[in-house]
């Protein structure tokens, strides 16, 4: 399998306003030695989230991550939702900006910011 079905499972849904939604459920395997979730599972996550807000500017093309910033601010546990939502701030003709966040309930886990270079495969 995918590197994305070894970490997840994740789920994907738009909101009626047409963003997409992410989402997955903490497992023991996404936590680090404290019991919290590893900061390497909410940057995988966010990576997965900047792809999946872009769906629609991404046109049907490939495209990989160039940039990708975050700031942790709190952790999850076990049993939590996980979910990243957020908005394209720049689309051109190869490169998509996205700003994001991951959250549990009414907490935020995580913000993030990124850029996609999308191309054509050869």
């Amino acid at each position: 399998g995918t590197f994305d079905q070894t970490v997840g499972p994740f789920y994907f849904k738009p909101d009626a306003d047409g963003r997409m939604r992410c989402a997955f459920r903490a497992e023991p395997k996404h936590m680090n030695a404290g019991d919290r979730m590893h900061g390497g599972c909410l940057m995988t996550f966010a990576d997965i989230g900047l792809f999946q807000i872009a769906y629609n500017e991404m046109e049907g093309k490939n495209g990989v991550t160039v940039q990708l910033d975050s700031t942790f601010i709190d952790g999850a546990r076990v049993g939590e939702l996980i979910e990243a939502t957020g908005e394209v701030t720049r689309a051109g003709g190869s490169l998509i900006f996205v700003r994001g966040q991951i959250t549990t309930g009414q907490r935020t886990l995580m913000t993030f910011s990124g850029v996609i270079k999308k191309f054509t495969p050869r």
